[in-house]
């Protein structure tokens, strides 16, 4: 348990409904549980999702998914299936998903600041008609994440237009903050020559995309 250090911390919604008043009525209706048109274009838009789920304790974890626009299957109005590519077999995601079933998304489209919120439950599934269907040049996914839909709602885009995420002027050049091995090897207090780690990590990255 995290020592106390605030003093005025808000534990009820009555609390928050004081501070921020009640919802509108036309952010409370745009909440729906299907997919529709609107919902199908952005998904076949897409390149980029966030994934997040939980543990059975509750511990969180958020995962990036991406891959071409359209890489996200729209199986039918209540159904989407995603392909689970090549990753470091850490498998938070996954390992979540067997204990608790719930997920959120969030579809993000470069150049589009409104985004895609999903919330639903999952099944890993390695039917291999559907895994056939995902199959990026004659390369296969262990597994497809099958997301049953429950809501469904686009998010006003205030935090792209503060952030200016899709602009150049918040671009950093890459040299400014440490290399990805860098990283790794402080966080994990491992011992290697850097410049052979990072060149090595650049070429398998590229090899295993899918």
């Amino acid at each position: 348990m995290t020592a106390q250090r605030f003093t005025n911390v808000i534990t009820k919604e009555s609390e928050l409904r004081g501070i921020f008043g009640e919802v509108s009525e036309r952010a409370a209706k745009k909440q729906i549980e299907r997919l529709d048109v609107h919902c199908r274009a952005i998904i076949e838009k897409c390149p980029f999702i966030l994934l997040g789920t939980s543990d059975a304790e509750g511990r969180c974890d958020v995962s990036p998914k991406g891959d071409y626009p359209g890489f996200i299957r729209v199986l039918d109005d209540k159904t989407i299936a995603i392909p689970d590519l090549p990753g470091n077999n850490r498998l938070d995601t996954l390992r979540n998903m067997v204990k608790n079933p719930h997920v959120g998304l969030i579809f993000m489209i470069p150049g589009m600041n409104d985004t895609l919120r999903i919330n639903g439950k999952v099944q890993l599934v390695r039917d291999d008609e559907l895994l056939e269907s995902m199959a990026f040049e004659g390369k296969f996914p262990k597994l497809a994440i099958v997301v049953h839909v429950q809501e469904v709602f686009t998010h006003c885009p205030k935090a792209f237009v503060r952030s200016k995420l899709w602009s150049d002027e918040y671009r950093i050049d890459r040299s400014e903050l440490p290399s990805f091995g860098e990283i790794l090897r402080d966080h994990a207090g491992l011992d290697f020559d850097l410049e052979e780690f990072q060149k090595g990590y650049d070429e398998r990255l590229l090899e295993t995309l899918h």
